[in-house]
């Protein structure tokens, strides 16, 4: 099982409005990928509702509302996607870490999910998980 951030989606479905350098259309066609496998239950991955809400918080302005929905829902329907629910106190806790390891709260919510489920792999193209003991992100383009 790999966690799957929230940036995977934002390649894969985003519209984007310049042109794409050849390193943005690579990670297009991986976060394509990526989504492709997980929808095709060839890959068991793991997100939080927090990571799901920003997905659709970012789509929202690329995508056609009638598109995402369908996402979100699709994403739900999945045996081999977990969403796991994260708590008040749960957020609060990955803020806290997130100043020891210098990422932003939701990243680190992401590594403390990943760490409470022996989890140790992440899709995602955000480089800071790189510097993160334990965790190996993929791609690496």
């Amino acid at each position: 099982m790999r966690f799957l951030d929230a940036n995977v989606f934002v390649y894969a479905y985003y519209r984007p409005k310049k042109q794409l350098s050849q390193k943005e259309r690579q990670m297009k066609e991986c976060a394509k990928k990526i989504i492709s496998d997980v929808s095709q239950g060839k890959e068991e991955v793991m997100m939080t509702v927090v990571h799901l809400s920003e997905m659709v918080n970012i789509l929202k302005h690329g995508v056609a509302l009638d598109q995402l929905a369908p996402i979100v829902r699709g994403l739900f329907m999945l045996d081999n996607v977990r969403i796991m629910g994260v708590t008040r106190e749960a957020y609060f806790a990955a803020a806290e870490l997130g100043d020891d390891l210098r990422l932003e709260a939701n990243d680190a919510l992401a590594v403390d999910v990943m760490r409470l489920n022996g989890v140790t792999e992440i899709y995602s193209f955000d480089e800071d998980f790189d510097h993160v003991e334990g965790i190996t992100r993929l791609p690496t383009l």
